[in-house]
């Protein structure tokens, strides 16, 4: 790659992560082909950290009553949609990259509605070139997989949701 085309591309880059910003976006993932075998795949991502909902008790007696059931819902709302919550969720035992097959092009070690074994292979997640296999810690159903393959994933971060 020559400099004027690195250059062009470090500017794509940047104006990806100005798009990001200015939308509140959390990903952008873009793949741009220059030739038959010559291409850019970018992928811009930020960790959005929302503050936390203080409990209901707390917001009826700091806000007016008009605002006590808004704050009830959105506590719930929280509560219920955050995957990391779920008592059936695996995460992340590190940081590193997840794969769902164990090389590009065979089977997914795991589908959405499969029974797993307690052990059994879920996903692999690769940190600092070491492929780390990822055991299911009890049997169950496979009910929500919540990576992506060839996705950055960070310690603590939910992976799968077994039931």
């Amino acid at each position: 790659m020559t400099n004027k085309s690195h250059d062009a591309d470090v500017a794509f880059i940047k104006a990806l992560a100005e798009l990001l910003r200015e939308n509140d976006l959390t990903e952008l993932q873009v793949k741009r082909d220059y030739a038959e075998d010559d291409s850019l795949n970018v992928r811009v991502s930020r960790q959005m950290f929302a503050a936390p909902v203080a409990p209901v008790q707390v917001a009826a007696a700091a806000a007016p009553v008009a605002a006590a059931p808004m704050a009830a819902a959105a506590s719930a709302t929280v509560a219920t949609d955050d995957p990391a919550d779920h008592p059936g969720a695996v995460t992340s035992p590190m940081v590193g990259t997840a794969y769902l097959a164990p090389e590009p092009g065979a089977a997914s070690f795991i589908k959405v509605g499969q029974q797993v074994s307690e052990g059994e292979t879920l996903l692999i997640v690769e940190a600092m070139k070491t492929m780390n296999h990822i055991p299911s810690p009890r049997s169950g159903t496979v009910k929500r997989i919540l990576v992506e393959d060839g996705a950055a994933v960070e310690f603590g971060s939910p992976l799968v949701i077994l039931e």
